[in-house]
């Protein structure tokens, strides 16, 4: 039964990679704040990786450590900027994803790339998407990490899950979409790149 899942879910994965779409922004639910035509935005990568060995499929999250200048305690994927060395946001997505939480990239099945998401702190994240196929152990890297968990495929990936939010910031009201998961506040740029994955499932 769960091989039969698991096919599933990668038949409905694929097709959604398949379908035409749009970068997506933080700034989505917020059109009036006006964004300079000529940004220089930094690439990056983040993993989002559907674990098929769990009883129920899951989806690989970390929540940051406290310690970090940006973003402390937020929930994340892998990832992050690209390095010189890397040969595109796959290969950041792969390595951040080993350094962060011990993740092997010969486990990662890379099915493809989502349209790129633009963050308020200045980066093009290229969301990609892979497959974990064999049972993994995760270990977060204590200087950035402090915990990996996972999520339930099926509830992150329903759009039903999410609501709107908003709080000040930069003197504005921002609203951005969150998909909480019992202790786990799933907001901002992983929200959003979540949103819409979820939405290109229920087409």
């Amino acid at each position: 039964m769960a091989t039969v899942r698991a096919a599933e879910i990668e038949d409905r994965l694929r097709r959604a990679l398949a379908l035409p779409g749009n970068d997506s922004s933080d700034f989505d639910l917020n059109p009036d704040v006006p964004l300079p035509e000529d940004r220089i935005l930094r690439p990056a990568g983040v993993l989002v990786a559907a674990d098929l060995t769990t009883p129920e499929p899951t989806l690989i999250l970390t929540k940051r450590s406290a310690r970090l200048k940006h973003h402390p305690g937020q929930i994340a994927f892998p990832g992050g900027k690209q390095d010189p060395r890397d040969a595109d946001p796959i290969a950041t997505a792969l390595r951040e994803a080993e350094e962060e939480i011990a993740l092997p990239r010969a486990a990662v099945d890379v099915l493809g790339t989502l349209p790129a998401h633009e963050t308020v702190t200045g980066f093009r994240v290229t969301p990609v998407l892979g497959l974990i196929r064999s049972p993994v152990t995760l270990a977060p890297e204590a200087g950035e990490v402090e915990e990996v968990f996972r999520v339930p495929f099926a509830f992150v990936t329903d759009p039903s899950s999410f609501r709107v939010e908003g709080r000040r910031w930069q003197g504005r009201h921002r609203h951005y979409y969150v998909v909480p998961w019992g202790p786990y506040y799933i907001w901002g740029a992983t929200g959003r790149i979540l949103r819409a994955l979820a939405d290109r499932l229920a087409r």
